[in-house]
C-alpha cells in the first residue's frame, strides 16, 4: 500500500519518498491577513489539515509550517481606510483566523512564521541572490533577473517567449517600476520605502520585502533547503510558487520541494467567488447561519482535493445529511456501549477495514473513497442501533459492534470528523464512563500516529483522576481506583 501523490512539478503521480525516512517537512502558503477567511481558505485549510492527519496516521512524523503574510498592499490599504496600523490589522485578522479554524476543527500548525518576523532571513536570501548574479538593485528596489534562472517556468509549464507575446499590450512603459527593471519579467525582491508606509533598514535602503521572497525565506529558516511537501491553492502556481522555486533554487542549487501539491478552487453556484458578484462568503458568516462545521469538512472531503468544488445550498444540505449519518455512527458507543457491556474499555479495530481505507486514500489522498468506508460503518451501526431500540438486543456480538464503532471513530478522527458527546457527568466520581471511553479512544489514535507524548499525557491525565489503564494485546481496559 504505497502512498502515491500527484506532483504539480512533474505532472504525474509518484510514490511518496521523503528526504528523511519516516519524517515529513510540509509547508503551506497561508493567508494574507487583511480580512476574514472565506470559503476558499476553509477548503485549503481543511485539505492540508487532513493530509497532515493522514500522514501522521500512517506513521510519519510531520513538521507542519504555515505562514502569515502580514505586510502587503491590501493590509496597508485597510489600515489607511480604518486609520489604523498595519500591525493592528494583521493582529486582528490573525486572531480571527484562529477563531475560525478552531470552529472547523483544524489543528494548529507546528509554527506560524510571519513575514515581518523573518526580515533577517529575507535580507540574507536577497543578498545571496545578488552575489550569485540573480538579483540587481535599482534606486532602492531589488529585482530578480528571471532570465538568469534557466529553469524558470518548470512548475507552471509557462515559457517566457510565449508570455512575452501577450505581455507587450499590457505593459505601462510609463510605470516607474517598469522603468527600473532590466527585463519586463523581473519581479521585486525588495521595495523602496514609500511615505507613510512601514519600512525596515537594509543594505539597499529602507523598504519592505516583495511577496514571493517572504515564503522562500520562511521555508528555508524553518525547514531547511529542501522540504517534502509544498502546498497551496492552484491559484498560487504562477507566479508565486514559480518565483519561490527561482529564488530558492538559484541560491541553494537544490530542489525547494520534492512534491508540489495544489488544492482546487471554490466556486459559489457555479461562479467564481468575489465581492463584486455578491457571493463572497466568510467562514464565520456560514457557521453563524447554523451550518455544522463538520458538514463543511464533509463537503470539502467529498471532492478530490485537486478538483474545483461548487458551493451550493444543495451541496451543503447533502453534506449535512451525510454528517448526520456519520454522527449517528460515532454516537453509537456512547448510547449503547454500556447496554452492550462495553464498560471494560477494550480497544480493537477491524484491521481489514482500516487497510481498505488506507489503500483507497493512498491513491493521491482519495478522501472521497475513504469516506465510503466510513459511511458503510456508520450505516451498519445505525441499523444495529435501530434493532436495539425496537427489539432490545442485537444478533451481532457486542465485541464485533465495539470493533466496528472504534474503527469508525478512529478513521473519522483521521478526517477530523468528531461528534460532540452529550453525556451527563457524575461530579462526585469525576469523568463519566463515556468521557473516559472518549479519552481512551483519543489515546489510541495518538498511539496509532506514533504520537507517544500525547498518548502518555492522556494516560497521566486519567491517572490523576484515579483512573488506571491496563494495556494488553486484546486492547485497553480501565478501572477506577
Amino acid at each position: 500500500m504505497t502512498l502515491t501523490l500527484y506532483n504539480t512539478l512533474t505532472r504525474r503521480q509518484e510514490p511518496f519518498e521523503t528526504v528523511e525516512t519516516g519524517k515529513v517537512k510540509m509547508y503551506y502558503c497561508g493567508v494574507t491577513v487583511y480580512d476574514y477567511c472565506h470559503l476558499g481558505h476553509a477548503r485549503a485549510c481543511i485539505v492540508w489539515d487532513v493530509i497532515r492527519r493522514y500522514l501522521q496516521f500512517i506513521g510519519y512524523e510531520v513538521r507542519y509550517i504555515q505562514n502569515f503574510t502580514d505586510i502587503d498592499d491590501k493590509i496597508l490599504n485597510r489600515a489607511c481606510a480604518e486609520h489604523s496600523s498595519m500591525e493592528a490589522i494583521a493582529d486582528r485578522f490573525i486572531k480571527a483566523y484562529f477563531e475560525d479554524m478552531a470552529r472547523l476543527g483544524i489543528k494548529e500548525a507546528d509554527e506560524y512564521p510571519r513575514a515581518t518576523h523573518t526580515m533577517n532571513g529575507i535580507q540574507r536570501l536577497i543578498h545571496e541572490l545578488e552575489n550569485k548574479g540573480f538579483a540587481y538593485p535599482a534606486d532602492g528596489d531589488v529585482y530578480y533577473a528571471v532570465r538568469q534562472f534557466a529553469e524558470y517556468g518548470k512548475l507552471s509549464g509557462r515559457k517566457l517567449e510565449d508570455m512575452q507575446a501577450g505581455k507587450s499590450d499590457r505593459v505601462n512603459i510609463e510605470d516607474p517600476e517598469y522603468q527600473k527593471k532590466k527585463d519586463p519579467f523581473d519581479f521585486a525582491l525588495w521595495k523602496a520605502a514609500k511615505p507613510g508606509e512601514p519600512a525596515w533598514e537594509s543594505p539597499w535602503g529602507a523598504g519592505r520585502p516583495g511577496w514571493h521572497i517572504e515564503c522562500s525565506a520562511m521555508v528555508r529558516d524553518r525547514l531547511g533547503d529542501t522540504i517534502d511537501i509544498h502546498a497551496g491553492g492552484a491559484d498560487l502556481i504562477f507566479p508565486h510558487h514559480e518565483n519561490e522555486i527561482a529564488q530558492s533554487e538559484a541560491v541553494t542549487g537544490k530542489p525547494l520541494a520534492r512534491y508540489w501539491l495544489h488544492n482546487g478552487m471554490v466556486k459559489v453556484d457555479g461562479e467564481k467567488m468575489s465581492k463584486s458578484l455578491g457571493n463572497f462568503i466568510t467562514i464565520r458568516e456560514l457557521l453563524d447561519r447554523g451550518v455544522d462545521p463538520m458538514a463543511v469538512r464533509l463537503f470539502v472531503l467529498t471532492a478530490q482535493y485537486r478538483t474545483p468544488i461548487d458551493f451550493t445550498d444543495e451541496a451543503i444540505a447533502a453534506a449535512t445529511n451525510g454528517w448526520h449519518t456519520i454522527k449517528e455512527g460515532l454516537l453509537f458507543g456512547y448510547q449503547y456501549g454500556k447496554k452492550l457491556g462495553w464498560g471494560v474499555g477494550t480497544t480493537s479495530l477491524l484491521l481489514e477495514t482500516v487497510e481498505r481505507f488506507q489503500e483507497t486514500v493512498n491513491n493521491d489522498f482519495n478522501f472521497p473513497g475513504g469516506l465510503t468506508v466510513l459511511f458503510e460503518l456508520a450505516k451498519e451501526l445505525r441499523r444495529e442501533g435501530n434493532i436495539i431500540v425496537h427489539e432490545g438486543k442485537t444478533e451481532t456480538s457486542p465485541d464485533e459492534l465495539q470493533r466496528q464503532w472504534q474503527t469508525l471513530v478512529t478513521l473519522a478522527g483521521v478526517l477530523g470528523l468528531e461528534a460532540e458527546i452529550e453525556a451527563e457527568t457524575d461530579k462526585s466520581n469525576g469523568l463519566s464512563d463515556a468521557e473516559i471511553e472518549a479519552k481512551i479512544q483519543q489515546r489510541q489514535e495518538a498511539r496509532i500516529a506514533k504520537n507517544f507524548a500525547e498518548s502518555d499525557r492522556i494516560r497521566d491525565e486519567l491517572q490523576a483522576q484515579s483512573i488506571t489503564l491496563i494495556d494488553s494485546r486484546d486492547g485497553t481496559r480501565w478501572h477506577r481506583n
